[in-house]
């Protein structure tokens, strides 16, 4: 048996004991929900597993990333379906079986994926404007030298405040709950991302300045056709950055009186004590942050691939 296949033996072992164990489980302990749901994601992460593992396998690399991450996965979910379902030693309402969790897949799944579209539409306006505002007036600001004077102390002294600080003041001033919410993801990104391009282009090489100058550009040429290029790697490089702090803007916006996304469905089941739908809520999040954060990435290979 080759290298490869070796390593494969312990993961697929802890495997087959969980499944085992959450087929026995419903038989010691008859209240629970079904374990189809479960052993759906069993399989779904198994699935998962296997085509990244193939995929670095094709890159020239190990795997041993890979196989780490599906031992902790089995190994939590092992211990927390023998302490929770089959043992019965945890908390019956704040620590609820894995079969309840994953059956609110199955029970809410309109729910939840309605609930992630709003997120992701909130996120997208909020993202988006606060970046295009960012990068444009940091390109501005750090052209004009009066500009940039007047401009860094403001940014110095507002990137750092945490925007969640403005929010009662945002719900009270702004027309809805939602444009209050796109207000909080929009300051979250602008003033770091305009702090940055003001400084990245305040640091922009002599030398490149003076062979532009040589064919007399306009400042609009200069900003849009120099600049720009210049301060867009940098830019993509910290997307990810960005995008997190989009996302933590965007979990607590949702708390401000919204009635839609992944915020306010997990708040909302605390609140009525269903802490089955809160930690399934809990999990679409970290799915959802999964995914842009691959995104993010793939979109950064392309765009910066010289990187």
């Amino acid at each position: 048996m080759s290298g490869r296949w070796k390593c494969l033996l312990i993961p697929h072992t802890l495997l087959m004991v969980l499944v085992l164990v959450i087929a026995q489980a419903p038989k010691l302990r008859p209240g629970l929900s079904s374990c189809v749901a479960l052993l759906t994601a069993v399989g779904v992460i198994e699935g998962a597993f296997l085509l990244f593992l193939c995929l670095a396998w094709r890159r020239g690399e190990s795997g041993n990333a890979c196989v780490d991450i599906i031992l902790l996965v089995w190994a939590l979910l092992l211990v927390w379906e023998l302490y929770a379902s089959v043992w019965d030693r945890a908390h019956p309402v704040l620590v609820p079986a894995p079969e309840d969790v994953f059956d609110t897949f199955r029970e809410q799944w309109p729910t939840l994926l309605q609930n992630v579209w709003h997120s992701l539409l909130l996120l997208a306006v909020g993202f988006s404007l606060g970046m295009y505002l960012a990068v444009l007036l940091g390109l501005v600001a750090g052209w004009y030298p009066r500009l940039r004077g007047f401009a860094c102390p403001i940014a110095n002294v507002m990137a750092p405040i945490p925007p969640v600080v403005f929010s009662p003041y945002l719900v009270a001033l702004m027309p809805s709950f939602r444009s209050a919410s796109a207000l909080v993801i929009v300051l979250g990104v602008f003033w770091p991302t305009f702090l940055g391009t003001i400084n990245r282009v305040a640091g922009i090489e002599p030398q490149l300045l003076d062979s532009a100058r040589i064919l007399r550009p306009s400042n609009r040429v200069m900003i849009f056709h120099i600049l720009l290029p210049y301060v867009f790697p940098e830019v993509v490089s910290g997307l990810k950055v960005s995008l997190t702090s989009s996302l933590l803007m965007l979990n607590f916006a949702e708390l401000m009186g919204a009635t839609h996304g992944m915020g306010y469905y997990v708040q909302n089941s605390i609140a009525y004590a269903n802490y089955a739908h809160a930690v399934a809520g809990i999990i679409v999040i970290g799915v959802v942050v999964t995914i842009l954060g691959a995104l993010v990435t793939w979109c950064q290979r392309k765009l910066i691939h010289w990187r």
